[in-house]
């Protein structure tokens, strides 16, 4: 199944009725939280070193950040695309192409 999803974060749901719901909620969490801000969980999100960096590095060192966040804490996803959405101020929305599988028992 292929999802796409926008990196921002809307309202939590605690008790997601599906799996796919479930996984979605966590890439959002996961991308929209920098890395040594979870007390319990120091390597939890994504690395802010491109925060000051040329808009291509940036979103080459994002893109990096999240591929390799979401095959750690997320193996249910893999994701076959990113793209960002950028504005004037220089702030990047990355959307994602993400493909789910898991296995029913």
């Amino acid at each position: 199944m292929t999802i796409d999803i926008v990196g921002t974060l809307e309202k939590i749901n605690f008790a997601p009725s599906i799996i796919e719901e479930e996984v979605i909620q966590n890439i959002k969490t996961l991308i929209s939280t920098m890395i040594y801000t979870v007390p319990l969980d120091r390597n939890f999100g994504i690395i802010a070193n491109a925060l000051d960096e040329p808009m291509p590095v940036a979103m080459a060192k994002l893109s990096s950040d999240i591929i390799d966040a979401i095959s750690r804490y997320e193996p249910r996803a893999k994701v076959t695309q990113i793209s960002f959405d950028g504005d004037i101020d220089g702030r990047l929305i990355p959307r994602l192409r993400i493909e789910i599988w898991f296995y029913q028992i």
